[in-house]
């Protein structure tokens, strides 16, 4: 698939959701679809204290206040569903979903394309940094109808000790990690990441600790 670097992001969402509307062949085709992941309790993961939320979390608000709404602006949490069933389809539309913006949105740190070391904004010229990917994936499985607080923005420390950033899927198999590094979707304690710190399910707002946390992470890395 060609990159959409010169394309707006009205483009990249409706090539999105034309890709997404053919999802029920794909669903059905085990060819072109990882098996399930395996029910294990070691796939969910145990959040702690409280934590900052990254600077580039409050610059998004700051400049889309709209993408920030809180519990008060939703229906009560018990209303709300915490948990993806991890159906075929469900499955099938994390996996395209992942997979089509890896492949659309050209990967380029925030230093290069804005000048700055954090800056968390929607690709809409086609590029982004690792956090703009889970960004908009995370709108475009909320587009799909996977409800908000299932999908969380997450902060991990790589292989090398850099911040990086990748979207948590909460599911009734446990929660899973879409990343811009790979097409792949593991359970979370299948990749090579140490787990920094997470929204809270209960509110998008509020940030929580896996364990014992560092807040001195940024999460602005050169895609690899």
């Amino acid at each position: 698939m060609r990159r959409l670097a010169t394309l707006g992001f009205g483009l990249v969402l409706g090539l999105a959701l034309t890709a997404l509307s053919g999802g029920q062949t794909l669903a059905r085709d085990s060819r072109h679809l990882a098996a399930l992941p395996a029910l294990s309790i070691n796939n969910f993961s145990q959040s702690g204290s409280i934590a900052k939320p990254p600077i580039g979390w409050a610059q998004l608000c700051a400049t889309h206040p709209e993408e920030c709404e809180g519990p008060a602006d939703m229906v009560t949490v018990a209303q709300q569903q915490q948990i993806i069933p991890l159906t075929r389809d469900n499955w099938a539309t994390l996996n395209r979903i992942n997979a089509l913006v890896n492949d659309t949105i050209e990967q380029v740190s925030d230093l290069d394309h804005y000048g700055v070391l954090e800056w968390w904004a929607y690709p809409e010229d086609g590029k982004g940094d690792c956090e703009d990917l889970q960004l908009l994936k995370r709108k475009l499985l909320m587009e799909a109808g996977m409800p908000r607080q299932t999908l969380l923005m997450t902060v991990v420390r790589d292989t090398h000790g850099e911040g990086h950033a990748v979207l948590m899927a909460r599911t009734d198999r446990g929660d899973m990690v879409l990343d811009s590094r790979t097409s792949t979707i593991k359970p979370w304690q299948k990749t090579s990441y140490k787990f920094i710190k997470r929204q809270s399910h209960d509110d998008q707002n509020v940030w929580v600790y896996f364990g014992d946390g560092s807040d001195s992470l940024t999460t602005a890395s050169p895609a690899r």
